[in-house]
Order: structure tokens, then sequence, then C-alpha cells
């Protein structure tokens, strides 16, 4: 019996690392970092807590899908669908869209150029060589 509580605890903290991986990446890692980390704990160890009791609830049983094991795994997936709904709110709520609500003090900027220049640099523009003039053959 202890081997099997080895067991659970190696593979609760791989479930962990598993939730987590899988959040940042769903979720997205910018909108995981928004959420707060007490919500972040909850439910990390709870899907986790989720995923490990549903494997524990399959050994224990006379079949691999008993009750215990639905329902466990009915809270795991309960609590990653928690996740996401976590990340969607950090999402609409919590992420800095770069509107302002006022005006503010806009800077309007605007190109002059000099009408003498310009018509400079279009001649020259227009005078210069081409690859097809110098890559003609000796006559």
């Amino acid at each position: 019996m202890p081997i099997l509580r080895l067991a659970y605890i190696g593979l609760f903290l791989v479930a962990v690392i598993a939730v987590f991986t899988l959040w940042s990446q769903v979720g997205g890692q910018a909108h995981l970092d928004l959420v707060p980390w007490s919500i972040k704990l909850g439910l990390g160890c709870g899907a986790a807590l989720g995923i490990t009791r549903a494997s524990a609830a399959a050994v224990q049983g006379e079949h691999g899908w008993n009750g215990q094991t639905v329902r466990w795994t009915g809270l795991a997936l309960a609590a990653l669908f928690l996740c996401g709904m976590a990340s969607l709110y950090a999402h609409n709520n919590l992420e800095d869209s770069g509107e302002d609500g006022g005006e503010g003090d806009a800077t309007v900027s605007s190109f002059y150029h000099s009408s003498a220049r310009f018509e400079s640099a279009r001649r020259l523009a227009l005078s210069a060589p081409t690859s097809a003039t110098t890559m003609r053959s000796p006559s």
C-alpha cells in the first residue's frame, strides 16, 4: 500500500504540471498571468486532485469505469472548464486593450516637403540607369 500512495503522489505532481501546461497553451500564457494566484492555485490543484482521485477509483474498483471514476473525472473536467472561464474573464476584463476614454493631448503631425527638392529627386530617379540599360551586350 505505501508504494501505491507514492504512485498517487507522483501522479498528482505530474497532473499539476500537465494542468498548468494545458492551461497556458489553450488559454494563453498572457491571460494566465493576469489571473490571480489564488484562483490559479485552487483550480489547478482541484483539477489535478480530480485526475488523481479518478485514477485511484479506477484502480480500486472492480471495473475501470465505475461510479467513482466517472464522478471524479467529471469534477476534473469541471475544474478544467472553470480554468477556461477564468482565462476568458482575464481576456475580456483584465487585459489592457490600449483604448483610452478621453482624447487627451492628441498630436497631429503632417508631412511638408519642398517642391523644388521633390522635383530634383524625381528627375534624378528618372535619369538613373536601369538594369536594362546597363546590361547591354557590347556591339
